[in-house]
């Protein structure tokens, strides 16, 4: 056995005793769930995969419905140039949100789990209010430094734009603080209630509000009108996320006093940042790239055409969400066939959503994009690139999750530069080059390189072999399991000479 897998077979009890000691009794219960744990069926765990992903999936089907008719409305009320104003600010303010999490968002579902299953909530409650002040400084102080570079070369910039950027940043704290409290409410057990805030209640109040304005004609409908509505829903999002963890907050975390490890958790810290940050940056790239330029009629362009094409990466980020946790615990228990069989599953579920999303989308870009206004129909070949892209990504299952749940956090922050590396190059020649179109080839790119690179190094490490290809060798044994539990065995008794030949 290699340090390597040495290392990795030992981390789970390395990390148990980081979390300080425990009672008799406490690992007498630990191991007690251990054995219930291995006992349960494998079946079961491949049925709570499922059916937790399709209510997910079914969650963020509608959250994207709502999302598209939002954009469909802002889009046909203030036309390409406001659009792309508003998509170049929101882009902005997401990636400088979610960087200000400092991997938090995603961390905090390790570490409050970890805690509680080992009795420490005081552990629990330190990491939650650390995290919390940290994230929450961050976020105000991009925002604070962001406003102040807005000012500075105001000169530059038109009214509408400026005034959009500037509510941009004080969008900036609310996007970080509804991405936190709805990761504690996923910690706390709420899967599907984290997602309805971000995917329901953000968007269907941005319609609202929209639409008042809209048929009340007291407002001349602008991207800077439609930045101070998503800066209100987002308010209210952040406001709800927060009171439904306080609801879901376990008995045993309430009152207790909180211990602090900075170390442990600032040491998690860097990649994941790294991680979360970059996935928001390579998918909004392209309209970053063109508002940047000063391109704003064609960012708003493609931000429609990339709204549409993300529908097909909705059935990847649904299943990544019900899939961590059972790589988590998996990992941990060290059930390598596990895991292998639960990812071969969880990319089948992948790729059969992604197809399904992007058959009807491919064959009716033209009308729907015509529902936007006749300038968005010029999205459709965008849209198309983009779409193959994504059912490309789809293809290789979610190994993101994979490599941070399995402690690779690095390997997944390493391959995700290189891929958005790869995304600015080949955004910036094919803007140069093709504008908008070539901005969609140099994301489908970078899709291609960032799953590409983390196929192989999870082969390399993991031994496991890219998405698909694992799933057609675990279909193929569990077909030829069942034919031989169906075929029957030869009944064998022992003739008086002893000679044992089948009867």
């Amino acid at each position: 056995m290699t340090a390597y897998a040495q290392e990795s077979r030992a981390r789970p009890r390395k990390i148990a005793r980081s979390l300080g000691p425990e009672s008799p009794d406490a690992a007498r219960r630990t191991e007690g769930d251990g054995a219930g744990r291995a006992a349960r069926p494998r079946k079961e765990t491949g049925r709570s995969l499922a059916y937790g992903s399709l209510f997910a999936l079914l969650i963020y089907i509608c959250g994207a419905g709502l999302t598209s008719l939002a954009q469909l409305l802002i889009a046909r009320l203030v036309g390409t140039s406001s659009y792309g104003i508003y998509a170049y600010t929101m882009a902005w303010a997401t990636v400088l949100a979610y960087l200000s999490t400092l991997g938090f968002n995603v961390s905090l579902l390790r570490f409050v789990p970890a805690y509680n299953a080992v009795g420490r909530m005081d552990l629990a409650r330190g990491v939650i209010r650390f995290a919390l002040r940290r994230a929450m400084i961050a976020a105000t102080l991009c925002a604070g430094i962001g406003a102040a570079l807005i000012v500075t070369v105001s000169d530059h910039l038109g009214a509408e734009l400026r005034t959009s950027l500037l509510l941009g940043m004080a969008a900036v704290p609310l996007i970080t603080a509804y991405s936190l409290g709805a990761t504690l409410v996923r910690a706390f057990g709420g899967v599907i209630s984290a997602l309805l805030p971000e995917r329901i209640v953000r968007d269907g109040l941005l319609l609202i509000i929209l639409a008042g304005a809209g048929l009340a004609g007291s407002w001349a409908l602008d991207a800077p009108v439609v930045m101070m509505a998503a800066v209100t829903s987002s308010a209210v999002t952040a406001g709800l996320a927060f009171t439904t963890a306080i609801r879901l907050c376990p008995a045993s975390l309430r009152g207790v006093t909180a211990s602090y490890a900075p170390g442990e958790w600032w040491a998690a810290a860097p990649p994941i940042m790294l991680i979360t940050g970059l996935d928001v940056f390579i998918n909004r790239t392209g309209v970053m790239l063109l508002g940047w330029t000063g391109d704003v009629r064609n960012a708003g362009i493609f931000a429609v055409g990339l709204n549409v094409a993300m529908l097909v990466a909705l059935s990847r980020v649904a299943i990544s969400i019900m899939f961590a946790p059972s790589v988590a615990d998996l990992h941990a228990r060290n059930d390598m066939e596990g895991l292998r069989r639960q990812f071969a599953r969880a990319t089948l579920l992948c790729f059969g959503g992604a197809v399904t999303l992007a058959v009807p989308l491919l064959l009716a870009i033209e009308p729907f994009l015509r529902w936007f206004g006749e300038d968005f129909v010029a999205a459709a070949p965008i849209t198309r690139i983009l779409i193959l892209g994504y059912v490309f990504a789809a293809a290789w299952g979610p190994q993101q999750n994979l490599l941070t749940m399995t402690g690779r956090e690095w390997a997944a922050a390493t391959t995700m530069i290189a891929g958005a590396v790869t995304n600015v190059l080949g955004g910036l020649i094919g803007v140069m080059l093709y504008g908008p179109i070539g901005a969609a080839i140099g994301i489908t790119f970078a899709l291609v390189v960032w799953h590409s690179s983390m196929a192989v190094y999870i082969f390399r490490r993991l031994n496991m072999l890219p998405g698909l290809a694992l799933a057609a060798l675990a279909l193929k044994r569990q077909i030829l399991d069942r034919r031989g539990a169906a075929s029957p065995t030869p009944r064998v008794a022992t003739d008086p000479a002893g000679s044992g030949r089948a009867r």
